[in-house]
Parts: C-alpha cells; structure tokens; sequence
C-alpha cells in the first residue's frame, strides 16, 4: 500500500521478547534499506505491525512516524485515521497504555481507550506482555482481517493481501478483531463476540 503515504514509513516487531521498532522518513524504500543493512539487529518477529504515513499533523519526520511506543516501549500502535479530540495520535497510545496498567488486559485497555476517543481511527495494537495476538480496532476508517493458513492479516485495503489469502473479513465500525496467528475472534465494544461473514 506504498501509494497511502510517501512522508514516512515504519514497522514495529514483536520478537526476541521485546517489541523493536524501525522507522524512516520519506519513501517506504527508505525503511527497506535500514532493514536490510547489515547493521540492523533483528530476531525471527512473531508478529509485526507496520505503518506509512501522510503527515497530517506534525512533520515527516522519523519521531512522528509510526509506529507510536508508550513511554515504557511496552505498548505498540498504528493508526489510520484522524483523533478529533486531541492534537495528535501519540496520545493514543498513551491512553491505552494508561488503560492497560489499570486492567492487565490488552483487549480491555482498548476498549476502554477507543470509547474515550473522538474522530476516524483504525489501530493495530501490540503489547509485549501479551505476544500472541494483535489488536485491531476500527471507527469510520477501513480495516479488513485477512484469513491464511497458520497466519492472519490485517490491513486498511485489500490489495495489501492479495497473494497471501483470499477470504477477508470486513470490521464494521465499533468492531474489535483479536488477531492470532491461528484464530481471529470479532467483538463489539461491549466485548461481546459477533459472528461474521467470511468473504
């Protein structure tokens, strides 16, 4: 999805438990080349999430790049979309983060969040303490799981896994997915479990 944004590019790997992330402004052949070079130090990555960026608030710049750490470099998030009642998505991860200290649980600190939030967001969200899974989460921004052997996606448009899997889910807004590698579970923001359609 190279075309949804050329002002920075970044990706965050749940691997060697710790969750290490790599980001670079411009084009996402900028973030191909650090990943590549021989300096880079990376271990076999469970899980990843990945983001490229039009710079709608704030500079293209490496430090507003996603994906967003939390202070303790614990929780992981990338974002598509706008947040309305506040300035920028950084705060996001913060509030989850905040969220998650109070309930221990992943899927609990983001409903918790999203409900507090205003505006168009998808997020795919990682903690370290729970490496299994990826949270994804949508509210007037696309976001669709993709079903493969052994192995999910979640992307914001289809072409992203054309090649990879041809069945699909598609999020709704208020719709939560709780991503493993051998099973997607949907539910609303009540944490309650909806039954999809597989396309």
């Amino acid at each position: 999805l190279e075309y949804r944004g050329y002002d920075s590019a970044g990706i965050a790997l749940n691997d060697n438990n710790e969750i290490d992330v790599f980001k670079a402004e411009g084009k996402l052949e900028n973030l191909r080349k650090l990943l590549e070079a021989p300096t880079c130090k990376r271990f076999a990555p469970r899980l990843g999430i990945g983001h490229i960026r039009w710079a709608t608030h704030g500079k293209a710049t490496t430090a507003n790049a996603h994906p967003h750490l939390s202070n303790d470099g614990r929780l992981v998030l990338v974002h598509n979309g706008i947040i309305e009642n506040y300035q920028d998505t950084e705060t996001a991860v913060h509030l989850i983060d905040r969220e998650y200290k109070k309930r221990g649980s992943l899927e609990e600190a983001v409903i918790a969040g999203v409900k507090q939030l205003c505006g168009a967001f998808a997020f795919c969200i990682m903690h370290k303490d729970e490496p299994d899974k990826i949270i994804a989460v949508r509210q007037n921004a696309p976001l669709i799981i993709g079903l493969g052997q052994g192995e999910n996606f979640i992307a914001s448009d289809i072409p992203a896994i054309i090649g990879k899997t041809r069945n699909i889910i598609h999020l709704a807004d208020g719709e939560l997915a709780v991503v493993r590698r051998e099973s997607v579970e949907v539910k609303n923001l009540n944490g309650e479990n909806v039954i999809k359609p597989v396309e």
